[in-house]
């Protein structure tokens, strides 16, 4: 097989794959997707000139090269710089190759101090609140002294605030809007793209399959966010 028809492979494959990134608005120009999707995609940016050229070599080989005869024969290094490139576009790596953190959990029935507690004594400030191995909410330290500042502000008892269970205090809009939960098999650029859509976003969380509910394998805030961006950008 020429190097020519693998790169026009390559180029196929990106060229869906940046549509489906850039989800359809108009029927764009291969450089003009290239060039929208670099401001808002690692991979696309680091590689947005060896695309752009990638795009005039791919019309000499279609429109300029005959039945007998191509006009352009990529050569070795721009091949496989093609391939690697719809690699980290169509198969990015996946949440599941990152080092999974010890997240500590918390009982529905503990007290508010004992979350206050293990929160103080780890460096997270997002606690899983779990119910018979069934995680049910968040308990973050925004909750938290919005809890006891409320109970400050009403002249409640904050002991008895902080003697309540966790299940009392847990909103169950926080898990939707401070958090995303995602598959261990859904990818990196996923995580990302979280964070980018939900400026509000405290964590991304990881679970076996991505459902409300199941055990929290890895959990990934914004300081992780230069790993990741690594990973895109090898």
């Amino acid at each position: 097989m020429s190097n020519a028809i693998d790169f026009i492979s390559s180029y196929n494959a990106v060229d869906a794959r940046l549509r489906a990134l850039y989800r359809g608005k108009g029927n764009l120009q291969f450089s003009d997707l290239v060039r929208r999707c670099a401001e808002f995609n690692p991979t696309v940016k680091k590689y947005e000139d060896d695309l752009l050229m990638f795009a005039k070599l791919r019309n000499a080989i279609v429109h300029d090269s005959s039945r007998d005869r191509i006009i352009a024969e990529p050569c070795d290094d721009v091949t496989r710089l093609f391939a690697h490139i719809e690699a980290l576009l169509c198969s990015p790596p996946k949440l599941s190759v990152l080092k999974e953190k010890r997240v500590t959990g918390i009982s529905a029935e503990a007290s508010v101090a004992e979350a206050v507690s293990k929160i103080s004594e780890s460096d997270f400030s997002n606690l899983p609140v779990y119910r018979k191995g069934r995680m049910i909410g968040m308990i973050n330290n925004r909750r938290l002294v919005r809890v006891l500042g409320r109970a400050l502000d009403r002249g409640e008892s904050v002991e008895e605030v902080l003697s309540a269970p966790c299940s009392s205090i847990l909103m169950e809009e926080d898990l939707t809007r401070f958090y995303k939960i995602l598959a261990k098999d859904d990818s990196v650029q996923d995580a990302v793209d979280a964070f980018t859509e939900n400026r509000k976003l405290l964590a991304v969380l990881v679970t076996e399959t991505g459902a409300v509910g199941e055990h929290i394998l890895n959990l990934i805030t914004s300081t992780d966010l230069p790993r990741l961006l690594e990973l895109l950008e090898a």
